[in-house]
């Protein structure tokens, strides 16, 4: 066998070499990368829009609405061997293979007044409850989507900056070992004018659970009852409801940018103003930790740059990573955004 069969033998096997990323098999692994990419885009969006809140910049979404990822490969090989000569100068083989991918990505900005309204709606009562249930803890939920609680107020800053009421931080603890004891209980009835949302306390399991119990329905200022209407609200008006006064998505992202530790001289030469100061108990804790300097740790949970910084939440910072992917849920609680249908990663796969 002279040197250019050979040579076309080992072009001829390396062909189907070229196509083995296409098919079937590129399914697993475009999935997971266009997946991983597009979460790691809306994390660092959504820090970034928290950081633009903490220096009085609007929030700016712009959404994924279509991801379509094509592939191609074609290739021509050419051979040519003079017999009956020994001559190698008389044979000739060539050749040539291309392999081309155009993505195309799809973005959407959200604005208008829908979006405006998405931000502006509260939360309703029912899902901060629905995801107490789900066994997220009720004090950091209570303490991230409520105002307040049958007149028991939450803590609050920008204008009306306050502190958080003594009997709300208490409610939330208490409403906290409930959840853990398995004491609490939710059921939705259709009723004549729509859904009722219904609270019940479960009873007899043991003598914390009916001593915390108690202590939550004389905060609230409600009566032994079997059960107690759910609603929106800052006070109730009988002793058998729960008046929940939520917050909107905006307000919650106006909480977790007071929880930025921006550079002092920032705040000295009023680019931005002061956040929350550590505090002690449930209520006045804050969401999370976000740090700032001249460079962001490689490992960080997200990071994003700003005006010349760099802000970031710690990998190792469990607590403020979990706050940060339930207010992430909390966008899809609010139903931020207008109505389209989700991203769609199409892949040609000859």
């Amino acid at each position: 066998m002279n040197h250019g069969t050979r040579l076309l033998l080992c072009v001829l096997a390396l062909l189907p070499a070229g196509c083995a990323t296409m098919g079937p098999q590129s399914i697993p692994r475009d999935r997971q990368g266009y997946s991983s990419a597009i979460g790691e885009s809306w994390k660092e969006q959504t820090l970034l829009n928290i950081v633009r809140l903490r220096y009085a910049d609007a929030p700016m979404f712009l959404d994924v609405s279509s991801v379509v990822a094509s592939y191609s490969a074609e290739g021509q090989l050419d051979a040519a061997v003079n017999f009956p000569s020994r001559d190698a100068s008389n044979s000739a083989i060539g050749g040539y293979g291309r392999f081309t991918t155009k993505p195309t990505i799809s973005y959407a900005p959200l604005t208008g007044d829908k979006f405006t309204q998405s931000l502006l709606r509260p939360i309703p009562p029912v899902a901060v409850f629905q995801m107490i249930q789900a066994g997220y803890p009720a004090d950091f939920i209570l303490g991230a989507t409520t105002r307040a609680i049958n007149g028991r107020y939450n803590r609050s800053a920008g204008i009306n900056a306050r502190r958080a009421d003594p009997e709300f931080i208490q409610l939330a603890e208490a409403f906290r070992r409930i959840q853990q004891s398995e004491g609490l209980g939710m059921r939705i009835e259709q009723r004549e004018h729509g859904e009722a949302t219904l609270l019940f306390f479960r009873s007899g399991a043991s003598a914390q659970l009916a001593a915390d119990v108690e202590t939550v329905r004389g905060l609230l200022g409600i009566q032994p009852s079997p059960e107690f209407n759910l609603v929106y609200g800052s006070i109730q008006r009988g002793d058998n409801e729960i008046a929940l006064l939520t917050r909107s998505m905006l307000e919650i992202l106006m909480d977790f940018s007071n929880c930025i530790d921006v550079p002092g001289d920032h705040i000295a030469s009023g680019r931005t103003y002061a956040g929350y100061p550590p505090g002690e108990g449930a209520g006045a804790q804050r969401l999370a930790t976000i740090h700032s300097g001249d460079a962001a740790p490689p490992d960080a949970y997200a990071a994003v740059r700003y005006r010349g910084s760099w802000y970031w939440i710690d990998d190792h910072d469990m607590a403020s990573k979990r706050a940060f992917a339930f207010m992430m849920m909390f966008f899809s609680l609010a139903e931020t955004g207008k109505t389209a249908p989700p991203p769609v990663l199409t892949i040609g796969a000859d």
